[in-house]
């Protein structure tokens, strides 16, 4: 193991390649980005449009890549796109009305943790494995939070909490 997090494949861990520890349950970037553009997107003032030019360079994210993303957020009836001089991109329905769960769907098709979820029968332990319900478990959990997470929510600022340090205030 390296100060970079990655593992070295010599003998003993201790020559050849650096190798990258890889992220298996990790989010791609085009959902990562189609997320940060949708929510900016539901945090703008009703009527105000977004230019690729605005989003891109506000978010930080790379201009091509992002037109292409929110072409698809368009072709999916996410996103409004306009032409000309003063177009751009707005959300098509209210923030309200947008889950996270379907942001991610619209841009990389359904969440799925583990192959066996679509059809069990498409593992060849499926009859013996124990993994099953913890996946599916998991899945349901991670849907359930993704389905019930709007834009609307995602895009206001959070709600200042109380801070409680657990000592009495007599």
């Amino acid at each position: 193991m390296t100060a970079a997090g990655g593992l070295l494949d010599g003998p003993g861990g201790r020559g050849f390649t650096l190798l990258r520890m890889q992220h298996v349950l990790q989010i791609s970037r085009k959902i990562d980005y189609a997320l940060r553009a949708m929510i900016h997107l539901a945090g703008l003032p009703p009527g105000r449009i977004a230019s690729l030019q605005d989003l891109s360079s506000t978010l930080h994210l790379p201009r091509e890549f992002l037109a292409k993303i929110l072409k698809v957020l368009v072709a999916r009836g996410l996103v409004r796109s306009a032409r000309g001089a003063h177009g751009g991109y707005q959300l098509a329905r209210p923030a309200s009305d947008i889950s996270f769960l379907e942001v991610i769907e619209a841009a990389e098709g359904p969440v799925q943790l583990n192959i066996c979820l679509d059809h069990k029968d498409r593992c060849d332990v499926s009859s013996s494995c124990t993994m099953y319900h913890v996946w599916k478990a998991g899945q349901d959990r991670m849907l359930e939070v993704y389905r019930g997470t709007t834009l609307s929510e995602l895009a206001s600022p959070p709600e200042p909490r109380p801070v409680v340090l657990g000592v009495s205030a007599r």
